[in-house]
């Protein structure tokens, strides 16, 4: 089995899953929050999605990370790599909860599990399937120097992707 790393930035540790990460994770899948993901969600749904984040470890060598802050030990929500019957390429995204928005966490969270994705899994190319009304992610797969591609598939057909520069 696939072990889950942790990385680590700046003011960040971008580490493994817990289930006391699992309440908050709840909560924003369950609000309006979630609207740009396809949510509101229900707890049943949000708990697959949960275990789907970790599951992918063990089945594709990738998932998702929780994104903490190192100083204070705080959850300030989650980064990933998506892939599998859901997703037509590999995609990074990304949430932070709303305590956490505005101070540049999910930038430097996505950048790093980026880096990784290229230079330590070895993936040759990366997007991140947006909603093309969350002007919040779009900015940010910009400022991450990602480019929309029209002609790449997606399994939403409203959704914009985002392509990564890869290294």
């Amino acid at each position: 089995m696939t072990t889950i790393p942790t990385l680590e930035t700046e003011r960040l540790s971008l580490r493994p899953p817990r289930i006391k990460d699992w309440p908050a994770y709840a909560e924003l899948m369950r609000s309006d929050r979630s609207v740009y993901m396809g949510g509101p969600f229900s707890t049943n749904v949000a708990w697959g999605m949960f275990c789907h984040d970790i599951a992918q470890w063990a089945l594709m060598e990738h998932g998702a990370l929780m994104i903490e802050d190192r100083n204070t030990g705080s959850c300030l929500g989650q980064v990933g790599i998506n892939h599998g019957p859901l997703f037509p390429e590999h995609e990074l995204g990304w949430v932070v909860y709303a305590n956490a928005e505005g101070k540049g966490y999910a930038y430097e969270a996505a950048k790093a599990l980026r880096h990784w994705a290229f230079e330590i899994r070895g993936l040759k190319t990366l997007v991140s399937y947006i909603d093309a009304e969350n002007s919040r992610s779009r900015r940010l797969a910009e400022r991450l120097g990602a480019e929309v591609d029209a002609e790449a598939p997606r399994q939403d057909p409203t959704d914009l992707v985002y392509r990564h520069p890869s290294p």
